[in-house]
């Protein structure tokens, strides 16, 4: 038991260093730049060089044990940024998701009719296409143009629109999906139908996750280089590509997640239909719409 929590231990520091520590101090260093150089010196090399030197000259005059507090002050300054930064993931899990409220809300809403008119002019000329070029005589041609056509309304959105972004629209299609499909409402079925899944499944579905809110806690960190970058330009730049990275990831994620999550439900509808005795063992396939209905009424429980 010892080597185990000594084990535990060195991989709690070693996620402390890695997701706080060293990304904080990178942060209390370009705060000190920020305060050192400003707009009027954002790129002044000479300047900034010589304020390295005198801070070194300056601790270099301290004392050993000053130095070692002086140290430890900056560490958990650097933990403390780091702390705070990270307090701040929920904002950008809700704004990537499209979940808008309060003075939000009105841009919300303007994205979300604006997203479903795109993708319906783009769903309505796969159909017109379909009705001009029947199955039965259909040139590769011809169906190629039929298949881009569909590619750009799944690019917008993989079902009717219903938030403002493209990662909250996943999720969405997702749920719209479940209940048009299956009549399942997903939101009520999920916790149920995540219990009855399998192990290898939901290992899948959680890594995928976490790969997602890796990638919002590093977008995260966008936001105090953008706060700084109203002090000293530079620091708005590393903002703006660390949050373009975090959010590149964080749509691959999204892809993956989703497409995960609808095909738990594909695959897996029936056994919490089973489970919950609205359908027999023997039974195979999909979720019919009917068995979707009833399920979804004995999970809401009429709420």
């Amino acid at each position: 038991m010892g080597g185990f929590f000594q084990e535990l231990a060195k991989k709690l520091a070693e996620q402390w260093v890695a997701l706080l520590v060293v990304p904080g101090a990178l942060l209390v260093v370009t705060a000190w730049w920020t305060v050192e150089l400003g707009q009027a010196h954002a790129l002044d090399l000479r300047e900034l060089t010589g304020a390295v030197s005198a801070a070194g000259s300056v601790m270099g005059r301290q004392t050993g044990g000053t130095q070692v507090v002086l140290i430890v002050a900056v560490l958990l300054a650097a933990s403390g940024a780091g702390l705070a930064v990270q307090s701040l993931a929920g904002l950008t899990r809700v704004l990537w998701l499209g979940q808008w409220r309060g003075p939000l809300g009105p841009v919300g809403r303007w994205r979300v009719a604006h997203r479903r008119a795109r993708w319906g002019r783009c769903v309505e000329r796969r159909r017109s296409l379909e009705r001009a070029h029947p199955r039965q005589s259909r040139t590769p041609d011809q169906q190629l143009q039929i298949d881009l056509a569909a590619d750009r309304a799944n690019q917008i959105a993989l079902a009717e629109p219903g938030r403002p972004t493209w990662m909250g629209d996943r999720v969405h299609a997702v749920e719209r999906i479940a209940l048009h499909r299956y009549g399942v409402d997903l939101p009520f079925a999920w916790p149920r139908l995540w219990l009855v899944l399998p192990d290898t499944t939901r290992a899948e579905i959680t890594a995928t996750h976490a790969a997602f809110a890796g990638a919002v806690a590093v977008g995260t960190w966008a936001w105090p280089y953008l706060l700084l970058g109203i002090f000293w330009w530079p620091a708005a730049v590393v903002g703006g590509g660390i949050g373009v990275t975090g959010w590149a990831r964080a749509r691959s994620a999204m892809t993956d997640l989703a497409a995960l999550s609808e095909s738990a439900v594909d695959l897996h509808g029936r056994a919490l239909a089973v489970a919950l005795g609205l359908s027999e063992p023997e039974t195979v396939g999909p979720l019919s719409i009917a068995e979707g209905e009833q399920l979804t009424a004995l999970v809401r429980k009429g709420r």
